[in-house]
């Protein structure tokens, strides 16, 4: 069983580019010189791409070399990266899943009646589900120096996918969806700033856990509660949920025990989105 991270690797590749570049300054030149800025070139690209989609790739790593993750307190990470595990003294197995939620609307931009139906329309499609569920939210005001410029880039974005996916021959209606929800959250954001308000991120997650008498039998009830809690956040609320997995997930973990203590943690560590989503 090995322990294997994101943060962990990156580090390997800083390390090891550090040793590319040592290598061909001691040198002075010649083949083993030049051997070296190739392996400090090489290093400092893994180390960004693991950086920026370790949260991608460390799952799909893991999940080909059947590398099993332990973490404190005995928890474990099957190589799939997708729940973690526990084995009670007993010898039962718990295993939880993790869903990231991005929101494109807060309460602020909806009318009473509004408010009204989305939580009406929650507490019906969650009484439907017959399971523990945590939702949690974590939120804090965004500094709106440089927000307005980046909200007009991404919105901009938005409308390239979408304007690329119409295009297609055979377009996937439901991204289409996706991509004008994008435009309207931002098209909102913006204009809120003109108006010299505030605006509010909010990182939304939610949990199942399940149990079962062997590893396999947790893991896979989890997987079917997790896609079944999927289905009813995301037509109760009207957002996008997904499964998180790698580094994102063991992120939700953490927040579990410790939440982040600044606005620049929160985002620094968020790759799935909630309203102001990087």
């Amino acid at each position: 069983m090995v322990e294997f991270s994101n943060k962990k690797l990156s580090y390997a590749a800083v390390g090891i580019s550090f040793m590319g570049i040592l290598i061909s300054f001691t040198i002075g030149g010649g083949p083993i010189a030049l051997i070296g800025i190739v392996i400090a070139s090489l290093a400092t690209i893994v180390g960004v791409l693991l950086i920026k989609y370790g949260y991608l790739i460390i799952p799909f790593l893991t999940s080909k070399s059947n590398i099993i993750q332990i973490i404190d307190e005995g928890y474990e990470i099957p190589p799939s990266q997708d729940v973690i595990i526990r084995k009670t003294s007993s010898g039962i197995y718990y295993a939880s899943a993790f869903l990231g939620i991005r929101i494109y609307q807060s309460s602020i931009e909806m009318s009473p009646s509004q408010i009204n139906s989305y939580n009406q329309n929650f507490e019906r499609a969650m009484s439907s589900f017959k399971k523990v569920v945590k939702v949690a939210y974590m939120m804090h005001a965004i500094d709106i120096s440089e927000k307005k410029k980046e909200y007009e880039e991404k919105k901009a974005e938005a409308q390239l996918r979408l304007q690329k996916e119409r295009e297609k021959a055979e377009p996937d209606v439901l991204k289409m969806e996706r991509f004008e929800k994008e435009i309207a959250y931002y098209s909102a954001q913006i204009d809120r700033l003109i108006k010299g308000e505030r605006p509010m991120r909010v990182v939304a997650y939610a949990m199942v856990t399940e149990v079962g008498v062997t590893k396999e039998e947790a893991m896979s009830r989890a997987k079917t509660a997790a896609n079944e809690l999927r289905t009813v956040l995301s037509n109760s609320l009207n957002v996008d949920v997904d499964l998180l997995q790698g580094d994102e997930m063991l992120k939700i973990f953490d927040w579990e025990k410790f939440m982040p203590i600044s606005p620049e943690e929160l985002e620094d560590r968020t790759e799935f989105g909630g309203r102001g989503r990087l």
